[in-house]
């Protein structure tokens, strides 16, 4: 991920804090592309993982960057509509440091190089941003450098043999010259397709 190091994170940080702002109350309940998370478990996960990786890109190890994704139903913040968009800046600024790629750092109880954490942050923020714009029936055009680099470090996953599964999933098969933003998304393991189901 060497070509990553100049790769500024605020322009998608401010794309999800833009559908952030538009979320409606009535859609927190509302199903997202994760089967696991409604609209506010999202809401919460991408608070927890902007504050994890501000932190690990601080290498202010603890609490916040040891407790692996899956250890606890994320928990959305009364002030979310200000908390979110706030830490999002703050994972942004974090990352304009060049020490904050260098060396080794920790994010969900994993320890990694601070590059490799870097593009982890920088696919949740792309894939997450899509999965938030889906749920909540918003247009969504991601940053394309961090697009780019999310794409990247999803089919450097993909090929990996011993992937099986783990955080992304099954792949879901895309065709060769679908948009980058399809492909990436079928390597996180979502349909490009999915839409919120209907109410019968």
């Amino acid at each position: 991920m060497t070509d990553t190091t100049t790769l500024d994170l605020a322009p998608q940080a401010r794309v999800v804090a833009r559908l952030v702002a538009g979320v409606p109350e009535a859609r927190l309940a509302a199903p997202t592309p994760c089967p696991a998370y409604a609209v506010r478990d999202l809401l919460g996960h991408l608070t927890g993982l902007a504050v994890a990786f501000r932190d690990a890109a601080r290498k202010d190890l603890g609490a916040t960057t040891d407790t692996a994704p899956g250890e606890a139903a994320p928990s959305l913040p009364a002030d979310w509509r200000e908390e979110l968009p706030r830490v999002l800046g703050e994972l942004a600024d974090a990352w304009k440091d060049p020490a904050a790629w260098t060396g080794m750092t920790r994010a969900g109880g994993v320890d990694l190089p601070g590059d490799i954490a870097a593009a982890v942050a920088v696919d949740e923020l792309v894939i997450h941003g899509w999965d938030l714009a889906r749920a909540t029936g918003q247009e969504y055009a991601p940053d394309q450098a961090a697009l780019h680099t999310s794409y990247t470090f999803l089919l450097a996953a993909a090929e990996d043999e011993s992937r099986g599964g783990g955080i992304f999933g099954p792949l879901v098969p895309v065709p060769d010259d679908a948009p980058l933003l399809a492909r990436a998304v079928g390597l996180s393991g979502r349909d490009p397709d999915w839409t919120p189901p209907t109410s019968p």
